[in-house]
């Protein structure tokens, strides 16, 4: 029995530093854990790892970087924040991700600057990275990822605000050419001059997220697509502020020089709203050689809807109109009153590029989601008239 106990003993200091759940190491970070900050955890951890962090630490000044692959860095108890505090780590980020299949849950990171003017929460080169449930707040860029063939990034249900050094060139997001973007169901709003979501991907799927300027916002495109590629932009809310640094909301090829091989625009059931006296909703690149397609959206405002004009877009079933009825525009709930003439005026999208473009979500306030119920016909714009749920700004 003695033997038993001493054994079990071993056991726990051991699981203490680093458990083990279906072979991999569970490393343990926060106060009274094994690692006092999740750098050194990360130093530690060999690849596959999961790293749980309690919210209740003190990580300010906690930079790093790693080539670690599969790491999984998860906030518990709580979301913990690590602020830069006047550091970074190689000129670039808070962290900077060299390995492969990273995934980074329910953490907050901010106040990264550097003095190229770039510094960002994550600086990723290494390929496929997740990020989910977190916020990027006050950096220089939100997450900066660069060139790096058959990645992809996942992120979904996060926030980004006020990322930006206020040159123009940095952003709330800043992916560059990577195989695939995933953005869905985040929240991203009033950049500092940049744009509120940057990709170069060959591919992006922008599904169902709130792209918002909102009270004095200075940020300049909301979608900012300069390389092309194929591009789905389905189920969105897009704002732009009257205190905006550029009229247009959607870009798209605007840097041939620099353009994809493949360069195909979907704009499926969004709900734009221009809060400016003028603009363009989509701003169409002359070396785009295929005609966008938009379809079942809500253009609110004054501006141009397309600037393509050879080859002719193709547009239909979209509403432009003064009084799409929207529950509370003062507040931003777009959702639809009773009688919208936005109700039942859409139709099936169909497919684009292999893909099905039929909305099946809605965004919800905040960073979250619920299926998109069609009864019959469509409705236009990113929200099926519901008479009951119409609380928030979709949500």
């Amino acid at each position: 029995m003695k033997l038993l106990r001493g054994t079990f003993g071993v056991l726990a200091s051991l699981l203490a530093s680093a458990t083990s759940l279906a072979g991999a190491a569970v490393l343990h970070v926060g106060p009274g854990q094994p690692y006092a900050t999740p750098c050194a955890a990360i130093a530690a951890a060999p690849a596959g790892s999961t790293i749980q962090i309690e919210a209740a630490g003190s990580y300010n000044g906690d930079v790093c970087g790693w080539s670690t692959n599969g790491l999984t860095l998860q906030g518990i108890n709580g979301r913990p924040h690590i602020d830069a505090a006047g550091n970074n780590f190689g000129g670039k980020a808070i962290w900077v991700i060299a390995g492969d299949n990273t995934t980074i849950d329910n953490i907050e990171l901010s106040g990264c600057t550097v003095p190229s003017h770039n510094g960002a929460g994550i600086r990723q080169e290494g390929h496929n990275l997740t990020v989910l449930h977190s916020y990027f707040h006050d950096n220089q860029d939100g997450i900066l990822a660069g060139d790096v063939s058959g990645s992809t990034i996942t992120i979904q249900y996060s926030e980004f605000a006020n990322n930006g050094y206020g040159d123009g060139q940095t952003h709330n997001l800043y992916i560059n050419h990577v195989d695939q973007l995933v953005f869905k169901y985040n929240w991203s709003h009033q950049a500092i001059v940049g744009h509120l979501l940057k990709t170069r991907a060959l591919k992006n799927f922008i599904l169902y997220n709130r792209l918002t300027g909102e009270a004095n916002g200075s940020e300049s495109y909301e979608i900012n697509l300069p390389s092309g590629g194929v591009s789905y932009v389905i189920g969105n809310l897009i704002e732009q502020p009257a205190t905006t640094q550029n009229s247009a909301m959607l870009d798209y090829l605007s840097e041939p020089g620099d353009a994809n091989a493949d360069n195909q625009l979907f704009v499926v059931n969004n709900t734009f709203v221009n809060d400016r006296s003028n603009g363009t909703f989509m701003q169409i690149g002359t070396a785009t050689t295929v005609p966008i397609v938009a379809r079942n959206n809500i253009f609110f405002g004054t501006g141009t809807i397309c600037s393509q004009s050879n080859p002719a877009p193709t547009l239909d079933h979209n509403y432009s109109g003064n009084t799409p009825m929207f529950v509370d525009a003062a507040n931003f709930n777009y959702r639809l009153q009773p009688g919208s003439p936005a109700i039942n005026a859409g139709i099936n999208p169909g497919t684009g590029a292999g893909q099905s473009l039929l909305p099946v979500e809605e965004y919800q306030h905040p960073m979250a989601s619920n299926p998109r119920t069609i009864g019959g016909v469509i409705d236009i714009g990113a929200y099926e008239f519901d008479a009951i749920f119409k609380d928030g700004f979709g949500g």
